[in-house]
């Protein structure tokens, strides 16, 4: 395997990005940080892979190391063993080389910063404020920007045909003037952030946003895509999912895996709390192949959560103009509210989002027994504890830690309700069929067994 051996790289914006103390800290922590550095530096330079396990990745490149070399100004990287695809003539491409120093700013920040000063069970203010934290020194969030923030949510394993369709969704959305959120991996994350860049050159704007947030366990299954100009690591899955919805004036959902409906669980279960008066514009878009799949999804949602989940989203199969269209009308609509309530353009303080949803979740087969999917519990705890669910499915397809705990005690049990069970074998074995589980289908083994 192709390999570039040994570069020496420096950043682009800042040679003060770490203070002297940062470094040394850094460098004495033990070998944890750095090591999640490595990981996720691997990720960045495996840029548009087309494989999503991180175990393999790790074992292709287990002989890659990056080594921090302090300068009176800073400090530069030296990397062993790179992924070539991250280099042309041998230098690194400017992006990559950005997203790179971008991860390190995040890790460093999060665990110095804020990790530190933290008590060791923070509150939920405390959990949404480290969220918030984390963005402003990314300089995500800018107050002087009017709502045009559309979070684009999807599967990476879809179809050519769905990834040009949510190009042309993007193409729409970035000839309105909008920005993207993905989670900054390929194709349903990476078509929206392609399309937009076209419509935003054909409108003359120059400072489109393509922005891409990722986490430490799923950042190697799924590398940044070319197209990301602003990139966050979150500390974990739940803190990148509440960064979503409190970036968001919009979201849109393209058809994906079991990550995607993580999220739409995730943001249902926010939207069905019965003290949020707060909605967050959310639809549904799929090419017309894609009707299956929104209705066994909906089906699924409707099943355990009630026919009053309908209200909180809209389906538009086909029609690329009517989807931009209808998030532009959206996303005028939060600003005039938004502005006539005094609330903040680029964060959603007012979202109430409790605590179960906050602390992060480690998928040991204990933890997925454990979980209550009962119908006797309130809609907005079912589809928090069905999140839970799902999350543990995505570390099991493509994440080493779940990856490995399947390996080592087979696949996870699911318990509950025998129509939740049902109605979720239905949902599971239609995203097999589709193929929408893995890129590499003959790869793919179920982690799961649903016991009644």
């Amino acid at each position: 395997m192709e390999k570039i051996t040994h570069v020496i790289v420096n950043p682009l914006k800042s040679l003060n990005l770490l203070s002297r103390t940062d470094v040394e800290g850094l460098t004495s922590s033990g070998g944890d940080l750095l090591a999640l550095f490595r990981h996720c530096a691997l990720a960045i330079l495996n840029t548009d892979s087309v494989k999503d396990d991180a175990e393999e990745l790790l074992t292709d490149y287990v002989d890659f190391d990056v080594r921090l070399i302090p300068q009176p100004r800073g400090l530069r990287l030296e990397l062993f063993n790179a992924p070539p695809q991250s280099f042309v003539d041998g230098k690194m491409i400017r992006g990559i080389q950005e997203h790179l120093f971008s991860a390190l700013r995040d890790i460093v920040y999060t665990d110095f910063k804020i990790t530190a000063a933290q008590p060791k069970l923070p509150s939920s203010a405390q959990i949404t404020d480290t969220v918030f934290r984390i963005l402003r020194n990314a300089r995500v969030v800018r107050p002087d920007q009017s709502p045009q923030i559309v979070v684009c949510w999807g599967g990476h394993s879809i179809p050519r045909q769905e990834y040009d369709y949510a190009k042309h969704i993007g193409y729409q959305l970035g000839l309105r003037g909008l920005d993207i959120v993905t989670g900054c991996g390929i194709g349903a994350m990476k078509g929206p952030m392609k399309g937009a860049a076209v419509g935003h050159a054909k409108q003359h704007i120059k400072s489109g946003r393509y922005i891409g947030i990722s986490e430490p366990g799923i950042i190697a299954s799924e590398s940044p895509n070319a197209i990301v100009n602003e990139l966050v690591i979150m500390p974990d899955i739940e803190k990148r999912l509440e960064a979503f919805v409190r970036l968001a004036h919009s979201i849109i959902v393209f058809p994906g895996g079991v990550g995607t409906v993580e999220e739409v669980l995730y943001l249902l279960s926010i939207l069905m709390h019965p003290d949020n008066n707060q909605a967050i514009p959310l639809v549904f878009a799929g090419p017309e192949s894609c009707r299956e799949y929104f209705e066994e999804l909906e089906r699924f949602l409707v099943d355990c959560l009630g026919e009053d989940v309908r209200r909180h989203y809209r389906v538009i199969v086909g029609g690329a103009e009517d989807v931009g269209r209808a998030i532009r009308s959206a996303n005028d609509d939060v600003h005039a509210k938004r502005r006539a309530t005094q609330q903040a353009y680029y964060f959603n303080w007012e979202l109430v989002i409790s605590p179960d949803l906050q602390e992060p979740f480690v998928p040991t087969h204990d933890a997925m027994a454990a979980l209550q999917l009962d119908a006797h519990l309130p809609k907005h705890e079912l589809a928090s504890a069905l999140r839970r669910a799902f999350s543990g499915l995505v570390a099991g397809n493509v994440k080493a830690f779940g990856i490995e705990q399947v390996r080592l005690h087979g696949p996870y049990q699911l318990s509950g309700d025998k129509k939740f069970l049902s109605s979720m074998d239905r949902l599971l074995q239609m995203l097999v069929r589709q193929k929408r589980m893995k890129l590499d289908q003959e790869k793919y083994q179920p982690c799961y067994q649903l016991v009644e």
